[in-house]
């Protein structure tokens, strides 16, 4: 239910609807109020509202009730029978709370608040006399998790009456604002049972141009804590849009890359829980059998009866332009039972470079050529000529 300032009792005598509110004062203050103009309803029964009385008036949401009723008569008789709705008197916030509340966000402590409502935003969370304001963002993310069939206010509605651990993110007694977050206290419980390498079963939250945000499901099947996974950590692939490979609500498994704790986020990736394409050797990728070619490939030794890959030739000379590489050759060829890429793909093994000698795969639809280089590079030295040489050649 939507929260408003209830200034006054009110009776729409347009709509049929009949609004109350609960008032702070010992007198009892009703104005009625027409579809044009505001009023006063009789003052042998009703005291008129004037500015000290505004002042006690507490702020409860207005709650509707039908009324039939052809005359004010009527709509007073009903009213006199319909006691006001039985909330308890809201106090009215205090400074030393708001100085609590900037202790609170100093210090970093977690305070234990109950949700007393929601708006189009977030969800309201008492604290002492204040009430704070926990933006949906900012809600664990277990709670969508959980049920992700429900809507975020269905969620919110839900959560009313209940207690949640929250941070005071923002104390502004001035502006009247108290801004809290479930999100940071869940993160400070639990950030600490992580570390870089660690491997979650996780669900993908929103994905944005340059990422997706992906909540991890600990042991206990609640997903505490969320990570990004980076566009360049989604694939070995060049993943243009991230959108094509991850959806919202899809299961996936990530790797924890690493934790920025001052700043409270986790970097994730996809793609490192697989190995790395640009670091294999002709024999992974066509094992040998005892010695014996492999029924569904082909390999050959016989280095000038190869004809490159097509594109291939053109980026061998380029190495050869590269300071550090000698020498840039085909040695082997293979087929493989599948077409990998129809474009060519050039992979480093993963091995050490031995007597200067570095290997690099060529791949296009079944072919895999295998390169030998004579260099003095090592494999960082390797990779960033390739990258140079392929800015190179069209």
């Amino acid at each position: 239910m939507p929260i408003f300032n209830a200034l006054c009792v009110g009776v729409g005598s347009v709509t049929g609807l009949c609004f109350h509110s609960q008032l702070l004062t010992n007198d009892s203050v009703t104005n009625c109020i027409s579809s044009s103009a505001l009023y006063n309803c009789s003052p042998r029964k009703y005291n008129s509202l004037n500015l000290s009385q505004k002042s006690r008036i507490n702020k409860y949401p207005l709650q509707a009730t039908e009324i039939n009723a052809s005359s004010e008569a009527e709509v007073d008789e009903i009213l006199n029978d319909s006691p006001l709705p039985s909330q308890p008197a809201r106090p009215f916030p205090k400074p030393a709370d708001w100085e609590e509340a900037r202790r609170y966000k100093q210090t970093g402590s977690i305070y234990w608040g109950r949700v007393e409502g929601f708006n189009n935003g977030g969800v309201l969370v008492r604290f002492s006399s204040l009430v704070g304001f926990v933006p949906f963002p900012q809600l664990s993310p277990s709670r969508g998790c959980k049920e992700p069939n429900k809507t975020i206010q269905e969620i919110a509605r839900d959560l009313i009456g209940s207690v949640i651990p929250v941070k005071v993110v923002e104390a502004d007694e001035e502006l009247k604002k108290l801004v809290l977050s479930e999100k940071e206290a869940i993160w400070a419980k639990y950030s600490g049972k992580i570390n870089a390498g660690d491997v979650f079963d996780a669900r993908v939250g929103l994905v944005e141009d340059y990422g997706a945000f992906v909540h991890l499901r600990f042991r206990d099947g609640n997903y505490y804590l969320t990570g990004l996974v980076h566009i360049s950590e989604v694939s070995w692939d060049y993943v243009q849009d991230v959108r094509d490979i991850l959806k919202e609500g899809d299961n996936v498994r990530v790797k924890v890359i690493n934790i920025d704790r001052e700043r409270s986020r986790i970097s994730l990736s996809v793609r490192q829980l697989e190995d790395d394409p640009l670091f294999e050797t002709l024999d992974k990728v066509i094992p040998p059998q005892d010695g014996a070619t492999s029924p569904d490939s082909e390999t050959t030794g016989e280095s000038y009866n190869i004809q490159p890959l097509p594109g291939l030739q053109e980026i061998l000379n380029e190495l050869l332009e590269e300071d550090g590489i000698s020498e840039a050759r085909i040695t082997r060829q293979g087929f493989e039972k599948r077409v990998v890429s129809q474009d060519l793909q050039l992979w480093l093994s993963n091995a050490a470079a031995v007597d200067n000698q570095f290997i690099i795969l060529a791949r296009a639809g079944r072919e895999v050529q295998e390169i030998k280089l004579i260099t003095t590079l090592d494999q960082d030295g390797i990779k960033k000529a390739l990258q140079r040489v392929l800015e190179r050649v069209p």
